[in-house]
């Protein structure tokens, strides 16, 4: 009993030290944590994170380092709480029942010695009796063999009497003490008898108490003492085990929280991704990475004159310059390639020597009892120090190498871009396609192509509030565009030409593009107007993220986040959607024609999950920090799952959310988008030949209603939508209709469509036409100042479906309002 005391007094002991040492271990694992986490809340990493919740992958790993920290302090002190309240108590309890036990066990066996002592003391009681009846016994034995021996003798002495004939006289004395000797005898006899009986009964009784008390004392040290240490064991292994089981309970989940929080770690750390970081970083600092505006021309002295000049005397000159050019690309596209050659192998050098694997230092963890072994393998292992001198210095050189190869590279594709851009120029300028060489011969000397009029830049209103990074609310009710333009337009975009798209919204766009289109859009333009496939799905995806992103107010209102996030407390998807309407219903209705329109979008997109591999949970994953922002005082981590399944649970139950076009008039998103077509009321895109149109001077296709005109193609060209016929050069062309200066409408192939005219021979045409598409070219002049526009194409003739600006935003708010 009191080894048991002192081994649980020992416990405790044990335990309230480890509890001091934990509780000092979580308290400077939280100090750790604090003094990093206070120095990076000011950074510009956690005011972006705080703003989108995305991080760069090295810095949310160490976003996860300190939140690991943190973790294992709350960890160690809880471990610290359950040894002082559970596992101290639990041994104090023990102790208390050891003792009590002991004490009841220690009454039972004095009662038992007790007991003992009372069977001996009658044992000896009985033997002593015996003793004494038995020495009584031999006593009368005694007495009467001596009695028997006189009587012998007074036998013998009375037959030598007779023998001798005594006298009758003497007989009577003698006779006498015959008597005496047989009453003596007698008596002797019967008190030997006595004795004996009495012997014999103590004897039994001995025997028979002899025999209890061996059985009592037996039973006592066999059965009773193992009683009694059961009695004292009574619960005492069972607690104790119960103890101990606490302890590994607590060490154990210890064990695997930390796990768990590692698992996130390395997750992260398999997550680490220089190409992403380099697109985050360009996104959160887009203002300096954007390039700037292009380089306008500016005329000198009224000179209207903007392109090149390719009309003798200069011809000649160009041609030459335009071969010289052609030559030198191809030698520095060789040469060019030669070194990205050599920069690839280089670099894969480098990763090799990057990433090799000498993290394991699991032999430095192999238990020794002699703490030399541990040195003389860690000494041995990939990071001696000889060996990290020979990897560095080889590590350097390659790295010398490399940016030497970098720097050449760099320098030759700069050359070649600038030396491109002339070539093309003058590609264009001479004639797409063609032998330069032929050009003098076969083209007459014709002026530069006609200047495109510049677009019309939204009304001055429109710009009163940012687009990007501004408020949704008061950009919709200034503009009167109940779905902002960019929205309207990049959806309309991902429609026509992106839902197949693998991983869109997931992968990165070209952050050069994105940065274009929204520039774009930003001046009042609508640069994914025109119907042709030309720009990046992904770019196209990022404005739209960014745009939503960049919001002054969250689509989703910080004040109604709790709300929202509430609703993941229902099982039912239905009744959650029934929630999540309820809360809708409240915000403006600005907001929920915009929700309505975004989420009917991204519902259909993830019809094609099959093929884009984007379903509403990934969608969610994507979208969710972007449209509800998770408000400071909340743990992201924990918030940021919730706010995903809520984004999930709109996507897929949208049309229960949202109300009907009949319940709220505005915008409602359509499955079936057309292209650029919709957008232009006129076969070309001369504001004068619209005018024309309406009076009645419609384009006529119809074999029977205008006499056809038969041309010959004298250059290859390929159609750049699906309005624009793609021939090859000696094609035999119809044409209807001159739909402008430009353009024909004809068939070829039995196909209808535009035809442009600088690619053609007309074989007879009609000079009353001609006429009269020279005044409205003259009216045309006269109508303003004319800009050259930008083209993306390889072909230099402006598209017949361009508009202004304006005049495409009323056609596409007219399909809605």
């Amino acid at each position: 009993s009191e080894s048991r005391i002192q081994l649980l007094q020992d416990l405790q002991e044990f335990f309230r030290r480890k509890a001091e040492i934990e509780l000092e271990y979580s308290r400077s694992l939280e100090k750790l944590a604090e003094r990093f986490s206070s120095k990076i809340r000011s950074s510009r990493e956690h005011q972006q994170f705080k703003k989108d919740q995305h991080l760069l992958s090295s810095v949310n790993c160490w976003y996860l380092l300190l939140n690991q920290t943190r973790r294992e302090s709350r960890d160690h002190a809880t471990l610290s709480d359950i040894y002082t309240n559970n596992v101290i108590v639990r041994l104090a309890q023990i102790s208390e029942d050891v003792i009590r036990l002991f004490k009841k066990s220690k009454d039972i066996g004095i009662q038992m010695h007790e007991e003992l002592v009372k069977v001996t003391n009658e044992l000896y009681t009985v033997m002593k009796t015996y003793h004494m009846y038995h020495t009584e016994s031999i006593s009368a034995e005694s007495k009467l063999k001596d009695a028997e021996k006189q009587e012998e003798k007074q036998f013998s002495k009375s037959g030598d009497l007779n023998v001798n004939l005594l006298r009758h006289e003497d007989r009577q004395p003698r006779r006498s003490s015959v008597r005496k000797i047989e009453k003596m005898k007698e008596k002797r006899q019967a008190k030997y008898s006595e004795n004996k009986l009495k012997c014999t009964k103590a004897r039994n009784d001995y025997l028979l108490n002899l025999a209890a008390t061996n059985a009592v004392v037996a039973k006592y040290y066999i059965h009773d003492v193992s009683d009694m240490i059961d009695c004292c064991d009574l619960g005492y292994h069972a607690s104790l085990a119960r103890t101990l089981r606490t302890y590994l309970s607590a060490e154990y989940n210890l064990e695997t929280s930390r796990h768990e929080g590692l698992d996130i770690l390395e997750n992260a750390v398999d997550n680490l991704d220089s190409r992403s970081d380099k697109h985050k970083i360009m996104d959160m600092h887009n203002q300096v990475f954007c390039p700037p505006m292009r380089f306008e021309y500016l005329p000198h002295m009224g000179d209207e004159v903007c392109q090149v000049s390719a009309q003798q005397p200069v011809q000649t000159e160009l041609l030459m310059r335009y071969h010289q050019l052609q030559s030198r690309l191809a030698t520095l596209k060789i040469e060019n390639e030669e070194v990205r050659k050599t920069l690839d192998a280089t670099m894969q050098t480098l990763q090799d020597m990057l990433t090799v694997e000498d993290f394991d230092v699991s032999d430095a963890f192999q238990h020794s009892r002699s703490t030399e072994s541990i040195k003389s393998v860690a000494s041995e292992t990939y990071m001696s120090k000889l060996n990290i001198a020979k990897r560095r210095a080889n590590q350097q050189e390659t790295e010398m190498f490399y940016f030497s190869k970098f720097k050449e590279y760099l320098n030759g594709s700069n050359l070649i871009i600038k030396l491109q851009a002339k070539h093309d120029l003058l590609k264009q300028t001479l004639g797409e396609g063609k032998n330069p060489f032929l050009l003098i011969s076969l083209w007459p000397p014709t002026l530069p192509p006609k200047p495109q009029k510049m677009r019309k830049p939204r009304p001055r209103s429109v710009y009163n509030h940012k687009l990007f990074n501004g408020n949704m609310e008061a950009f919709i009710k200034d503009s009167g565009q109940p779905i902002p333009l960019v929205v309207e337009s990049c959806i309309r975009y991902i429609n026509l030409y992106g839902l197949q798209q693998q991983g869109i919204f997931r992968v990165p766009g070209s952050q050069v593009e994105v940065n274009d289109i929204k520039n774009s859009f930003e001046r009042g333009e609508d640069p994914l107007i025109d119907d042709q496939n030309e720009h990046d799905i992904n770019s196209v995806a990022g404005v739209l993220k960014l745009y939503f992103r960049g919001l002054e107010n969250p689509l989703f209102p910080k004040e109604r986040f709790l709300d929202f996030i509430s609703t993941i407390k229902l099982e039912s998807e239905a009744e959650r959607a029934h929630h999540i309407q309820q809360i809708i219903v409240t915000l403006p209705r600005t907001i929920i024609i915009v929700m309505r329109y975004l989420f009917a979008f991204l519902n259909h997109l993830s019809q094609y999950s099959d093929e884009n591999m984007m379903d509403p949970y990934n969608l969610a994953i994507c979208f969710g920090p972007t449209l509800m922002p998770i408000p400071d005082g909340q743990d992201p981590v924990a918030c940021q799952a919730h706010v995903n399944e809520v984004i999930k649970t709109i996507i897929s139950h949208n049309e229960v959310i949202f109300p009907s076009q009949r319940e709220l008039d505005g915008p409602v998103y359509e499955k079936c988008m057309t292209g650029g077509e919709e957008y232009c009321d006129s076969p070309h895109s001369e504001p004068g030949t619209i005018d024309e149109a309406d009076n009645g001077t419609e384009p006529h296709t119809s074999d029977e209603e205008v006499e056809q005109i038969e041309a010959i193609a004298k250059f290859d060209y390929v159609g750049r939508s699906p309005r624009e016929l793609s021939f090859k050069k000696g094609a035999s062309l119809l044409l209807y209709h001159r739909a402008s200066e430009d353009w024909w409408e004809g068939r070829h192939n039995g196909v209808d469509g535009l035809i442009p005219h600088q690619y053609i021979v007309v074989q007879d045409l009609d000079d009353a036409f001609s006429d009269n598409l020279s005044q409205k070219a003259d009216s045309e002049a006269s109508s303003g100042p004319l800009l050259e526009d930008k083209g993306s194409s390889k072909n230099d003739v402006p598209s017949p479906c361009e508009q202004s600006p304006d005049y495409n935003f009323g056609g596409v708010m007219g399909r809605y309002i």
